[in-house]
């Protein structure tokens, strides 16, 4: 479960950098909760030629986040909107700058 919300988030911030067919596969099987075995049939393809691109679309996500950090700058955003220190706030945010 966990892998599948930390997908979909990091899905949010890259999904434009993505190709269209990569973009299709992902949805149908994170959002549309379709197996592999019917996203095959439905494009006509083998079910490991799905299988491998659902794992080149994680990996690209993976790669995107560790270069850009949208996803973690965001998530330590929204944990400093709550925060009441205003220096914890200031040090956070420089921090969060210096990526």
């Amino acid at each position: 479960m966990e892998d599948f919300l930390y997908y979909n988030n990091l899905y949010l911030y890259y999904k434009d950098l993505l190709t269209d067919k990569e973009n299709q596969v992902f949805n149908d099987y994170y959002s549309e909760d379709l197996s592999m075995q019917e996203i095959a049939e439905n494009n006509m393809v083998s079910r490991s030629a799905i299988h491998k691109t659902i794992k080149v679309v994680k990996e690209k996500l993976d790669n995107y986040e560790n270069k850009l950090h949208l996803c973690e700058i965001n998530n330590k955003l929204n944990e400093l909107l709550n925060c009441n220190d205003i220096k914890t706030i200031k040090d956070e945010i420089n921090i969060l700058l210096e990526k």
